[in-house]
C-alpha cells in the first residue's frame, strides 16, 4: 500500500502541473482585460502602463512560471506564517487580485471559514442522511419507506439549488420568519445567544446543500446495496447462522461502500471551493462567491488560484478513495 501511494503521489505531481498549465493558457486566451472596467477617459498609453505594471507584458510561459512559483512556494509560506505566527514567509511578489489588489492567498484564508461552515456542514449532513436512507431503502425494497425515499431523492436531485434556496427563503424566512434570509459574514460566536444566531443563519443554506447531496449519494448507496444483497456471500453468511443485522451492516454495507466512497471523495473538493449558486442566494461571503465575482470582472489571478486548488484537491481525494478501496475490500491489493 505504501509503495502504491508513493507511486500515485509521484504521478500526481506532473498531472497537477499539466492541469495548471492548461488552466493558465485557457484563461490567458479568454476574453477579458483587467483594465476593461476602467473609465473610458483613461488614455490608451496609461492603460498599457497599467497592464505592464500587472506583469502582462511578459511572454505567457514566463508569466506561468512566475505564477507557479508564487502559487507553490510564496503563497503557502505566507498562509502558514499567518496561521502559526512563525516568520517563514518567503520574500518575493505575491499573487495579487486584479479586482482588489490584495493577495489572493489572504482572500482565500478570510473566506474559507464561511465556506467550511456552510458547504462543509451541508456535505457532512448529506452523507449522514444518505447512507442510512440508501441502506434501509435497499433492504426494504418497494416498501413505503423506499418509495418515499426514492421520491424525495429524485425531487431533491432534479430541482436545482437556486430554486430550492428561493423556496426555503420564501417559506421559512418570509412566511414563517424562523430564519434570516441573508448570511451575516461579520457575525462572531461569543456566547450562547450568538451561537444560536449562527445556527439559525446557516440552517437554510446547509439544508439546501444537504438535500441536494443526500439525494445523489442515497441513490448510489441504494443501488450498491441492492447489487450486493443478492450475492452468494450473503446467502452463505445467512446459512452460517449470522444475525441479519451483522450480515447487512458488516458484510453487505462494507462491500457496498466501495463505489459510494468514490462519489463522496470526488465531492469533497467542492467543500473547499464553495457552492457558487447557494452562496449567491444566501449572500454567503465564501469562496464560491469570490470565484463568481472574479469571473464577472475577469480577475484571472483569483480564478487561476481557486481552480488550481480545486485540481489539487480532486487528485488528492481520488488517491484517498483508491487507498480506502483496499481498506474496505481485502481482495484489493496494490503491492
Amino acid at each position: 500500500m505504501l509503495n502504491y501511494t508513493l507511486r500515485r503521489l509521484a504521478f500526481a505531481v506532473p498531472t497537477v502541473l499539466v492541469i495548471s498549465l492548461i488552466v493558465f493558457l485557457m484563461l490567458d486566451m479568454a476574453p477579458g482585460d483587467p483594465t476593461a472596467s476602467l473609465p473610458l477617459t483613461i488614455p490608451p498609453e496609461v492603460r498599457e502602463q497599467m497592464r505592464l505594471a500587472l506583469g502582462l507584458g511578459d511572454p505567457v510561459l514566463v508569466r506561468y512560471v512566475k505564477w507557479l512559483h508564487m502559487m507553490v512556494v510564496v503563497e503557502p509560506s505566507h498562509m502558514i506564517a499567518n496561521a502559526t505566527g512563525w516568520n517563514i514567509g518567503v520574500e518575493g511578489p505575491r499573487i495579487l487580485s486584479w479586482q482588489t489588489r490584495s493577495p489572493v492567498g489572504d482572500i482565500i484564508v478570510q473566506r474559507m471559514p464561511q465556506t467550511l461552515w456552510v458547504v462543509g456542514l451541508g456535505y457532512l449532513f448529506g452523507i449522514l442522511i444518505a447512507v442510512p436512507i440508501g441502506v434501509i431503502s435497499a433492504y426494504r425494497q418497494y416498501s413505503w419507506f423506499d418509495q418515499a425515499g426514492t421520491f424525495v431523492s429524485m425531487v431533491g436531485f432534479s430541482v436545482p439549488t437556486f430554486f430550492t434556496g428561493v423556496v426555503f427563503i420564501l417559506i421559512f424566512s418570509v412566511w414563517l420568519g424562523w430564519f434570516p434570509s441573508m448570511y451575516d459574514t461579520t457575525h462572531q460566536v461569543r456566547d450562547w445567544d450568538s451561537f444560536v444566531f449562527q445556527v439559525r443563519q446557516i440552517a437554510m443554506p446547509v439544508a439546501v446543500l444537504a438535500l441536494f447531496n443526500a439525494s445523489q449519494i442515497s441513490r448510489f448507496m441504494r443501488a450498491s446495496m441492492l447489487d450486493n444483497l443478492n450475492q452468494d456471500y450473503v446467502r452463505t453468511a445467512r446459512a452460517k447462522g449470522l444475525r441479519e443485522k451483522t450480515v447487512v451492516l458488516v458484510h453487505v454495507l462494507r462491500n457496498s461502500m466501495i463505489p459510494v466512497v468514490t462519489v463522496i471523495a470526488i465531492g469533497i473538493p467542492t467543500v473547499f471551493t464553495g457552492a457558487i449558486i447557494t452562496e449567491q442566494i444566501f449572500r454567503v461571503n465564501g469562496l464560491g462567491d469570490a470565484l463568481i465575482r472574479a469571473i464577472y470582472v475577469s480577475d484571472w489571478p483569483m480564478v487561476q488560484t481557486i481552480t488550481f486548488i480545486f485540481a489539487i484537491l480532486i487528485v488528492l481525494f481520488n488517491l484517498i478513495a483508491d487507498v480506502l478501496y483496499g481498506i474496505l475490500d481485502p481482495r484489493i491489493r496494490y503491492d
